[in-house]
């Protein structure tokens, strides 16, 4: 039903619009600020990060920091393409297996009917209670015990279950209507089919979501790193970059740190932009009851 001649979500520019634009504009730039100067801090030559009053733009763009973190790494022992390349395995594992183990237990916990299912749920949502450092020794416990220590599997598994995520994923599995999945079951479709032909492409906001949100808790871990892994060559890259940075906070070390928290940042922004259509979508659909 039109209201007043107008669309909710108009696909051409109307004048009613800008009001909208005024009021947002403002928290867009303020939002954005954070942003803007990390990637300014990296580029500023010394006399710039250290100027009175601070400047927000940097004047004099240098790849100077890059150059002088370049070849601190390879002074190190350990290169930091192997950092690198752990970061990279650990997070792709991490993250593919907890999607798949979210996305299977939320369509478990969802529309299959078995005992202890609810209090599976409710072990879940007790499980949010839970800070990470609460439960540090017994993590440590299974891992010594499984002899996982100096493992890359030492990172992988302590962060696969991610209680947020499924959380986040069953809410939207339940509004999955039951008459469709009936209906699949009686063409013939078994369970794994059900999950995979209409659960998977009919909750794809929340999985792109549930992936920021495990990415993200992945990739700045330092947890395992301390406490999981002995050996120099089996940490990751975020350990490597805040162990740099805690070493060299000198004056002279600055600059190095202003760009490894560039480097980190990154790769956080460019999944965020390839999933924000998803987490938009997650967020609309979270009203819709």
């Amino acid at each position: 039903m039109a209201y007043k001649g107008k669309r909710m979500n108009p696909q051409k520019f109307e004048r009613g619009q800008i009001k909208i634009m005024i009021i947002l504009l403002p928290l867009l730039i303020f939002m954005a600020m954070p942003l803007v100067y990390i990637a300014n801090h990296a580029f500023k030559p010394m006399d710039e990060l250290f100027a009175f009053p601070p400047t927000f733009f940097v004047k004099n763009a240098t790849f100077e920091n890059f150059e002088k973190l370049a070849k601190f790494s390879r002074s190190s022992g350990v290169p930091m393409s192997r950092y690198i390349f752990n970061s990279i395995v650990v997070t792709v594992a991490t993250v593919g297996f907890s999607l798949l183990f979210t996305t299977m237990s939320a369509f478990a916990l969802s529309k299959l009917k078995f005992k202890g299912r609810n209090m599976m749920m409710s072990i879940n949502q007790f499980a949010l209670m839970f800070v990470p450092t609460a439960v540090l020794i017994p993590r440590y416990l299974v891992i010594a015990t499984t002899g996982m220590i100096d493992t890359l599997w030492a990172h992988i598994l302590p962060l696969v279950a991610y209680p947020v995520a499924l959380f986040l994923v069953k809410q939207f599995v339940d509004q999955v209507p039951d008459a469709l999945i009936e209906a699949a079951y009686i063409d013939g479709a078994t369970d794994f089919k059900v999950y995979i032909k209409l659960i998977i492409p009919m909750i794809k906001p929340a999985i792109a979501t549930a992936t920021i949100l495990t990415f993200q808790q992945v990739w700045t871990n330092v947890e395992t790193s301390n406490f999981f892994v002995n050996e120099d060559s089996m940490k990751t890259l975020t350990f490597y970059m805040n162990s740099m940075i805690n070493v060299n906070n000198a004056v002279s070390g600055q600059g190095m740190s202003a760009a490894a928290t560039l480097i980190l940042f990154v790769p956080n922004l460019v999944l965020f932009i390839f999933c924000q259509n998803g987490v938009m979508n997650t967020m609309a659909h979270s009203g819709i009851k």
